[in-house]
């Protein structure tokens, strides 16, 4: 896939895989920069996309990832990993709470219905790579769940404009099944939102 006239940029909130996500991007064609959640709004260059990125920090109690709540103005598809993920489940008026079940390691999801336009082309149910303390309890207003595992009911969501999504697990990490089918599908998602 070779898409350079695409701008994604990955938003690094202190994850451990952060690069990962920046090097899938390059693998796939994409013109794509790591950029710091401390940046400023008018410090962005024209995008077509954002990754939020997972992090450290404990967002399920804290409710704080650095500027991530300015980037999420921008109109352009974002797709929340991880913190990134229960961030963008706070920031739109969801929950998201320390976990009753900590995840580490390798976890079988199951998608409720097709999981969206995030897992097109994937199975119904696949072996992801988890690392939370917190995980999303409620998804906010707008926002269905697209997947789900025996011990998080929320392992991915989307709104109803399709441009913003959410994980749970880690899909820039190899023991991801389907990981690098899903980064391919939000950059076409991103090419879609383009056009």
């Amino acid at each position: 896939m070779n898409t350079p006239s695409l701008a994604i940029d990955v938003v690094d909130n202190g994850g451990q895989w952060t690069h990962r996500e920046w090097r899938i991007l390059r693998y796939l064609g994409v013109d794509t920069k790591i950029i710091p959640n401390s940046t400023k709004l008018h410090q962005i260059r024209k995008l077509d996309g954002l990754i939020l990125s997972g992090g450290a920090a404990r967002v399920g109690l804290t409710g704080e990832l650095g500027n991530c709540s300015e980037f999420l103005t921008i109109s352009i598809p974002i797709l929340g990993i991880c913190a990134g993920h229960q961030f963008m489940a706070r920031h739109y008026g969801g929950e998201a709470i320390e976990a009753n079940k900590p995840e580490f390691g390798s976890a079988e999801i199951t998608l409720i219905e097709t999981g969206g336009p995030i897992f097109k082309d994937t199975p119904s149910r696949q072996i992801v790579w988890e690392s939370h303390n917190d995980e999303v309890s409620l998804a906010p207003p707008g926002f269905t769940v697209t997947a789900k595992s025996e011990s998080c009911a929320i392992q991915a969501m989307q709104n109803l404009e399709l441009n913003r999504f959410g994980l749970q697990f880690h899909p820039e990490v190899n023991d991801t099944e389907f990981g690098s089918k899903i980064f391919e599908n939000f950059v076409d998602i991103c090419k879609r939102a383009k056009k």
